[in-house]
């Protein structure tokens, strides 16, 4: 039987999205974002030299249709990726409401947000005080630090040592609908802050908060650094999805990464988790002994929130290079009736202003393919070829590109 692999480069945009005047960096709006061309564009011209040099090299992806996608989504050139398509290749438009993880991840799996997401205010404080004081209280201090936007690396540089002296969580959202905490995996405790975070994530997904977040840390001030034990308390799907469609006709789900935080583990049967390094081998053996007519689901998050949050630019493009090298080998073992589906769920320009996510349209490449261009379609198309693939039912109102 065939097999199906899903795999979410996160945070690899191409541009183009219709909307995007309608979302925001600070004041900027994401008009003209373009996480891929500009990643290359500035690899072509010299100013991402750090750890490489020379124009981004991605054959594997270049092979399969990369380049062409970010031509047919935005008109975007990306230097470099000229190269003919061999695979299946297109671009992909997100309907919902958002530019965040569970947006994208619902709708690629089937289910368009059917509301407004719940976002706090750019104020400090940033939380209502109900929230704050119930944050405070279970985690057993009497206040928590932060409550405002704020990047999550330049808090730890703010407020790690106050939180290592007064024991107090760091709490701080973005322009996503988040929360999140930061605390030492030592001083505070990880189980701890898994707990903290597992008891509050009801009340915040009660107002129609997308996910809470841990963010554990170690280290000295002037030397923190944040852990591989990030948790995400995601809101529940409120409708099935593809993991649903696939396990309900009695196929196997693996998520590989955060996967299983963003479905709340709806349809998936086991999980694997750790770096993108470790995800990437988890990946090849999935490849190598996934049973036949399962479905394994994967996303690697280390270009969004390694690089794209930080705005760089270098450290992006050695990461998409770093992916593309691990890539091939991979590729090359997919059994002739496999059908491997590279995409993302949102863009994050690492040139763009501003520390947040972009609007951006998405690849969708298609490896174990004839090499065939799809045009532009929508998220859901991807949860219905992968369907299709399986010869699994999905709803009939959605279209495959298959």
């Amino acid at each position: 039987m065939a097999r199906a692999f899903l795999v979410v480069m996160d945070s690899l945009g191409i541009g183009g999205a219709p909307d995007a005047a309608a979302y925001f960096n600070g004041d900027i709006p994401d008009t003209g974002a373009n996480t891929l061309a500009h990643i290359a564009q500035a690899c072509a011209a010299g100013e991402a030299e750090e750890g490489r040099s020379g124009p981004l090299h991605l054959p594997h992806l270049e092979g399969l249709g990369l380049g062409a996608a970010c031509r047919l989504a935005s008109g975007d050139a990306a230097p470099g990726l000229e190269a003919t398509p061999k695979g299946l290749w297109g671009a992909a438009t997100e309907h919902s409401r958002g530019k965040d993880t569970p947006s994208g991840h619902w709708e690629l799996a089937g289910l368009p947000v059917p509301w407004d997401w719940t976002v706090f205010p750019k104020t400090v404080p940033a939380f209502p005080k109900d929230i704050s004081q119930l944050a405070a209280e279970l985690a057993g201090t009497d206040g928590i630090l932060g409550n405002c936007h704020a990047s999550g690396t330049e808090i730890l540089k703010q407020l790690g040592e106050e939180h290592l002296r007064t024991g107090w969580p760091i709490c701080y959202t973005s322009v996503d609908s988040v929360f999140q905490i930061a605390a030492h995996e030592e001083h505070f405790g990880l189980a701890r802050l898994l707990r903290l975070c597992e008891e509050l994530a009801p009340h915040l997904h009660a107002m129609r908060v997308g996910r809470v977040i841990a963010r554990p840390f170690v280290g000295t001030p002037g030397a923190f650094a944040r852990t591989g034990n990030r948790r995400d308390y995601a809101l529940t799907p409120p409708g099935k999805v593809l993991t649903n469609w696939v396990q309900d006709a009695g196929r196997a789900v693996h998520a590989i990464g955060k996967i299983g935080d963003i479905f709340s583990m709806q349809g998936i049967d086991a999980v694997s988790k750790g770096t993108d390094a470790t995800l990437m081998q988890a990946l090849a053996h999935q490849v190598d002994h996934a049973p036949d007519g399962g479905l394994v689901f994967a996303n690697f998050v280390e270009f969004d929130s390694l690089w794209g949050h930080r705005r760089d630019v270098s450290g992006y493009a050695r990461a998409l290079e770093w992916f593309d090298a691990e890539l091939g080998p991979i590729l090359a073992r997919l059994r002739p009736d496999d059908l491997m589906i590279l995409t993302a769920d949102h863009g994050n320009d690492p040139t763009w202003t501003g520390t947040d996510h972009t609007r951006e349209r998405v690849p969708v490449l298609g490896a174990g393919r004839d090499a065939q261009g799809i045009g532009i379609v929508d998220f859901t198309a991807v949860a219905a070829a992968i369907s299709e693939h399986l010869n699994v039912e999905y709803p009939p109102d959605m279209r495959s590109f298959l």
